[in-house]
């Protein structure tokens, strides 16, 4: 222990070090300035830009070219002004098309993904720190698209709000008009600038592009490298704001596998948000609801530990990189999925925002009510960060279940508390080319001790041609978060990675180059239990396809006994050893053309025995009108007597139909046979007002063999949103 504290103490020296060194003022704030100035003048959103603003407001220059070379001006120019009045800001764009042809849609569902469709994007950082904004995206049929930015460049699609938008299309352009409410988004009163950049991807011309020139080894919503959006006069107080979505539902369920009647139930609820000023917002639940949320994409489970899946439900996502990005990705001490999807949530706030130009709050709190063996919770966490240096920012949270209910009666075996504290830094240098974060936590319970914490940290080195990372930890045996993502506890890590791409000058190939990574844990008496080493190398086609060769080495220790099928046959001992080679290939196809493809596999030893995993999707584009699309994975494991083999089989057909840009049709099917299970899940959504919306969810599961159902049922929900 005493020689991973110096490690970290070593470590957190570096990335001081990488900090200074870094460049430390924005890239392109000082030569990349718009100016915006306010119009009395009523604008139509409608796309034709015939107001007279648009004809005196100032342009942008040209756009340069980000992918497949970041040198030299896009083909397809874009050109993109501004205006706003009290309560909107407005954005016109015109995208030049200089390709003839239709241009790619993949559907006119919302949310669209980014390298699937022709789209003008607008990245917008109005607290000026770099690292947390806003996005908004729209496609040539006039779909939307909006998200939360949160570590500088990472995208939280499920954001959802109100804004308006129009679109006109022609043989040689397409046009764009955007109408932003400044009570949808967050900025701090006085502000005089913003940062801002403006892209655009053009699929026929293969060419992604940003009015703000940036490296195409980052992606498009870096916001490292905004420009400067510079307002005529200072953003006045917003003033408190409200509103308020309220639902009503109706549900019809049947158990056959309990035997139990077709049971029939309501419900009602409400969400509320409180805009409490510019940069604050405090959101209010009561009987929440989460029938709506898609299923989750189920998977093989060959892993000793337990899987991870995302946050889908709709409260727990605005500012949720203060809490969802506490820890790092195996070692997370708050995974708001721990809350109420096992038991009813009664009620819950969020309080979260900026408090001056460098302070961020978030405090949290959800009570649940007892449901069968589970008590009521309470649980609660708090977290306030400070920037320091340009992108970087140092915090400290605090998180807390408390059991409320009496579980005498029940089979619960947690504690009646437990609470885990923490300090972090967050390292992003303004060019971004060096980032990383070390962490402290502690966690507290009846009878904890010292060995009840972790340490860690991760440091990342990232140029045009070459990467080099390093990530570490500790995690003490003792160390327990009954509100987090742990996946196992009593080890330590190591973590060394290493890459290089080039670039050719011409021919059908983008880039290639290889990769290394190491990855090593031992247990607190320092043996090693597990290792993996892992070469690989990667060659992107110009045409976008790309492919990959990968070939891996690994050790493990077993701590426990386990079955390496994960079908309840006889286990390997605890203490026995293995070590086994494998070599894998995979391909994807073009994601611009209707009928898209991928494949893979690898094939080796495996523990005792050997596997062999093949992998793929095809789909097919009705463009716009929807897809049809099949992913498959196969795995083939060979063990000596007395231990299963098995052919594990996961297939998930999948149908979305958007009959227009407001009503959608998913039917999603998964077949298990690792769990016997056949899910189906049919959700219709009608969108009749902006972010208020009619479901009806159907969901059931059967066996596999015969097919004969186990649970099956219908949801209602209709909801609407009060300003």
């Amino acid at each position: 222990m005493r020689q991973f504290r110096l490690f970290m103490i070593t470590f957190m020296f570096i990335s001081g070090s990488a900090q200074i060194l870094g460049q430390t003022k924005a890239i392109n704030r000082e030569n990349y300035r718009m100016h915006i100035f306010k119009t009395d003048e009523e604008i139509e959103v409608d796309g034709l830009l015939d107001e007279e603003i648009w004809q005196v407001a100032e342009k942008t220059i040209q756009f340069q070219r980000v992918t497949p070379t970041d040198t030299g001006y896009a083909i397809s120019q874009t050109s993109v002004m501004m205006t706003y009045d009290e309560s909107n800001i407005y954005i016109g764009a015109v995208c030049y098309d200089l390709f003839p042809g239709k241009r790619p849609v993949q559907s006119l569902r919302r949310d669209f993904t980014f390298w699937g469709n022709d789209n003008f994007a607008v990245h917008i950082d109005t607290y000026n720190d770099y690292t947390n904004g806003f996005a908004f995206y729209i496609s040539p049929a006039g779909v939307q698209a909006e998200g939360l930015i949160s570590d500088g460049d990472r995208i939280n699609w499920s954001w959802d709000i109100k804004w308006r938008s129009g679109i006109k299309s022609y043989d040689d352009r397409w046009v764009v008009e955007y109408s932003i409410p400044f009570r949808s988004i967050r900025y701090f009163e006085g502000s005089t600038e913003w940062g801002i950049n403006f892209g655009r991807m053009d699929l026929k011309s293969n060419e992604k592009s940003a009015w703000a020139p940036m490296p195409r080894q980052f992606v498009h919503a870096d916001l490292a490298y905004t420009g400067t959006l510079v307002w005529d006069e200072p953003l006045g107080k917003a003033g408190l704001r409200f509103s308020l979505i309220p639902y009503v539902k109706g549900k019809v369920t049947r158990d056959n596998e309990a035997d139990e009647d077709t049971k029939w139930s309501g419900g009602a609820g409400f969400d509320t948000k409180i805009m409490l000023s510019s940069s604050m917002n405090l959101d209010l639940t009561v009987n929440p609801d989460y029938s709506q949320v898609e299923e989750d994409r189920q998977q093989t489970n060959l892993d000793r530990f337990e899987l991870f899946f995302p946050e889908r439900r709709q409260f727990f996502l605005e500012n949720s990189d203060l809490f969802a990005d506490l820890g790092s990705s195996s070692i997370r001490p708050f995974f708001s999925r721990r809350i109420g999807l096992e038991v009813p949530v009664n009620a819950g706030f969020r309080l979260s925002g900026k408090i001056g130009d460098k302070w961020r709050i978030g405090v949290m709190d959800m009570q649940t009510g007892k449901e069968d063996a589970i008590p009521s919770a309470n649980y609660a966490v708090a977290v306030l960060q400070r920037q320091v240096f340009s992108r970087s920012n140092i915090g400290g949270f605090f998180i807390n279940k408390q059991v409320t209910g009496d579980y005498n009666d029940t089979l619960y075996m947690g504690f009646d508390y437990n609470r885990v504290a923490g300090l972090e830094y967050n390292l992003a240098s303004a060019d971004n080319r060096w980032t990383g974060k070390a962490f402290y936590h502690q966690s507290f319970y009846p009878g904890s001790s010292a060995d009840a914490a972790t340490v860690a940290g991760d440091l990342l080195f990232s140029t045009r041609y070459f990467d080099a990372g390093l990530a570490a930890a500790w995690v003490g045996a003792d160390y327990v978060s009954e509100v987090g993502y742990i996946r196992r506890t009593g080890y330590f890590e190591m973590s060394p990675s290493t890459g290089y791409t080039f670039y050719p000058a011409s021919g059908i190939v983008l880039s290639h180059g290889p990769s290394l990574s190491f990855h090593i844990l031992c247990n607190p008496e320092f043996e090693m239990t597990d290792r993996q080493t892992q070469l690989g190398y990667s060659i992107g086609f110009q045409n976008r396809s790309s492919l990959s060769f990968s070939a891996s080495e690994e050790f493990v220790l077993l701590n426990r006994p386990y079955d390496p099928t994960n079908t309840n046959g006889v286990k390997l001992a605890a203490g026995e050893s293995f070590n086994w080679q494998n070599a894998g290939i995979s391909y994807s196809s073009d994601l611009r053309k209707l009928f898209t493809y991928s494949m893979g596999g690898t094939y080796g030893s495996y523990y005792n025995g050997s596997r062999l995993n093949l992998n793929g999707s095809v789909g097919y584009r009705f463009q716009p009108y929807g897809s049809i699309s099949v992913s498959a994975n196969y795995n083939s494991i060979s063990l000596p007597d007395p231990y299963n083999s098995a052919e594990l089989v996961l297939i998930g057909p999948q149908l979305d139909i958007t009959f227009t840009d407001k009503i959608f049709l998913t039917t999603f099917v998964q077949y298990n046979n690792q769990i016997e299970n056949l899910n189906t899940n049919i959700r219709f959504q009608w969108r009749f007002a902006p972010v208020s919306d009619l479901y009806i969810v159907y969901t059931g599961n059967a066996y596999t063999e015969g097919f004969t159902n186990k649970n099956r049922g219908l949801v209602v929900k209709l909801s609407y949103w009060f300003n």
